[in-house]
């Protein structure tokens, strides 16, 4: 089954490109153009979302921009950073949030919805190096929370027909190998999944960055967390790694070739550790000139999926 190529439309509509995104019909044009099978929404800002398309026939209209050129939506990048999930009292406004973004999935034929914990690392303890927060919520209790609440919104999901896709990474909660396996566990409903990120995977299991207390990390890095992962990835995003963070939150999400990743060392493992689609994603978030590394990354993609797909 050959694989279907698209990428994270946030790259153009968040950090170098806040205060000018990129307008999406020119996004969907250009990815049209470069041979890209789809793309991967971001919904939220100027970008097609929930609370902007707040009708059957907006959304209609927004999804026959890339249908009428024969693409595909692999996912949505749901905006629920508005959120609390380990710290509020209450799950009630999270599952709304989600739902509404269910329901925009359902209408846009997108079959991924992304997650995340939504609150850095320090609210379950202290990171080196970085002040204490201001609440710190017990890790057990912390713990139990996402599980509970990621584990109803898997079922609302299912009924859906989505899978949901937990994006694990240095600028949130829970961004130890152990604590993926935990959660994942913990769960346990057949349609929640990771979505693994490279460039995260990288500085979760090689790097172990800003994690709490004492750095947790595998001897096989990316490769040993790709194989340990086998039968629940739900979503590749590909992007080459640097070791470092960006603004000391997140990974940092250079082109390919700019950074520290083997890709000929670690895609036989991620390939084998399997995904319920075809899709490969390229994420670009936060890097300067997205718009421009674009095409060079899309061939360098196009020659992984020769080679792995």
């Amino acid at each position: 089954m050959s694989k279907r190529i698209s990428i994270g439309t946030w790259a153009y509509s968040i950090g170098p490109y806040a205060e000018k995104p990129v307008p999406f019909p020119e996004v969907v044009e250009r990815l049209s153009d470069l041979g890209f099978d789809g793309l991967e929404l971001g919904g939220f800002g100027e970008h097609p979302n929930p609370d902007a398309l707040n009708t059957l026939d907006k959304r209609q209209e927004v999804r026959d921009l890339w249908e009428s050129r024969g693409m595909g939506c692999s996912g949505l990048a749901a905006d629920l950073w508005g959120e609390r999930l380990i710290t509020a009292p209450r799950k009630d406004s999270y599952i709304g949030c989600f739902k509404k973004n269910v329901r925009f999935c359902n209408d846009l034929g997108i079959e991924v919805i992304r997650v995340d914990t939504t609150e850095p690392p320090g609210t379950i303890g202290q990171v080196p190096g970085e002040e204490p927060a201001e609440k710190v919520v017990d890790y057990d209790d912390a713990l139990s929370r996402v599980i509970a609440t990621w584990k109803e919104c898997s079922k609302i999901a299912a009924d859906a027909g989505l899978r949901v896709a937990w994006e694990f990474e240095p600028g949130f909660c829970f961004n130890k190998p152990g604590d993926i396996f935990r959660i994942l566990d913990g769960v346990a409903e057949d349609n929640f999944y990771t979505m693994f990120d490279t460039c995260h995977a990288n500085m979760v299991a090689v790097h172990g960055a800003r994690q709490v207390g004492e750095k947790e990390t595998l001897q096989g890095g990316v490769k040993e967390l790709a194989q340990r992962l086998s039968g629940k990835i739900g979503r590749l995003h590909l992007i080459d790694s640097d070791g470092t963070l960006h603004n000391n939150e997140t990974s940092t999400h250079p082109p390919f070739g700019r950074g520290e990743l083997d890709f000929e060392g670690i895609m036989p493992a991620i390939v084998e550790a399997g995904c319920p689609d075809n899709w490969w994603t390229i994420d670009l978030c936060f890097w300067p000139d997205a718009w421009q590394a674009t095409e060079d990354c899309k061939k360098f993609v196009d020659e992984l999926a020769v080679k792995y797909g």
